[in-house]
């Protein structure tokens, strides 16, 4: 009777490490991706519903407060040299100098040159696959892995920052002065479901710009874009206005903000100009409410 109890009791033992082993872990439970293909009416087409980016996504917004405080800390470590300099150039340029401003532009600066601890280039993928997504860059504006002008583009922003040690009195007000972010264009009353938009890439080279990607952005700082998240990119994805590879930044841009400019003095005779390029698209009333948020968002913050 004992030697059965005995073995009876590793059995049980047995089967429970067994159905220990094949219960998932939180970890798989909080982060689950699955494979789900379309039937019927798109059969040549599979979707995944469940992007790896958005999971990936939703996991950096469980952790992004974590990651604020941490990289508040370190700031706070370093803020005595920012404070420091700020008002040395206080004392040495103009008592008119805001050095709350400067230090805050600093941190910014510091944030955006930490970027390069994460270059593109490490994701870059060898052989053919490499080159015919360096072709397709200029498609949309997440897709520009396999190619070196990303860090070259990066480097310009930053050679702007240290040129500032050089000026800031001219930063302070400038800013503001530069990226007017106000009147009718900025009116988020102003986009509804008759509204159609561009990718930021397309317009980017439909304005003869398409050798330099981002620059419109940079030489049009006053224009409204919107960062489509997850599941825009998903939605455009779907409807082929954008190839669904990568994680990579999408903006879309409103068209007729893209026509204004090409009607300009600046772009009117230019023999580079294409607008057969633009391919614009309406987009679902829900996207563009989070337009209109975003729009305002950004008007606000400019004030």
């Amino acid at each position: 009777m004992g030697a059965q109890r005995s073995e009876g009791g590793r059995d049980g033992l047995l089967l429970d490490a067994e159905q220990e082993e094949q219960r998932p872990a939180p970890w798989n439970l909080m982060i689950k991706h699955r494979q789900i293909q379309r039937r019927g009416r798109r059969s040549h087409m599979a979707v995944s519903y469940t992007d790896p980016q958005v999971s990936m996504d939703l996991l950096r917004a469980v952790l992004q407060p974590s990651f604020n405080d941490d990289i508040m800390a370190v700031f706070r470590k370093y803020h005595k040299f920012f404070d420091k300099a700020a008002q040395n150039v206080k004392e040495n340029v103009s008592e008119e100098v805001q050095t709350d401003q400067l230090i805050r532009e600093a941190c910014r600066n510091a944030l955006e040159h930490a970027k390069q601890l994460f270059p593109e280039a490490e994701v870059k993928r060898a052989g053919p696959e490499a080159a015919i997504k360096r072709a397709r860059a200029a498609d949309e504006d997440y897709s520009q892995r396999g190619s070196p002008a990303p860090k070259k583009r990066r480097a310009r922003p930053a050679a702007a920052a240290s040129d500032r040690t050089h000026g800031f009195p001219s930063q302070v007000k400038p800013k503001s002065d530069s990226i007017k972010k106000e009147g009718p264009k900025w009116e988020p009353s102003r986009l509804n479901e008759g509204s159609t938009f561009v990718l930021g890439s397309r317009a980017n080279k439909a304005l003869g710009m398409g050798g330099t990607r981002g620059r419109i952005y940079i030489k049009h700082a006053d224009l409204f874009k919107y960062a489509a998240d997850a599941k825009d990119k998903q939605w455009l994805a779907e409807r082929h206005h954008m190839r669904a590879t990568g994680g990579k930044m999408a903006y879309l841009l409103i068209e007729e903000d893209i026509q204004d400019l090409a009607r300009s003095d600046d772009y009117r005779e230019g023999p580079e100009v294409r607008m057969d390029e633009l391919k614009p698209f309406s987009v679902p009333v829900w996207m563009v409410e989070k337009m209109q948020r975003a729009m305002e968002a950004q008007r606000d913050i400019d004030h």
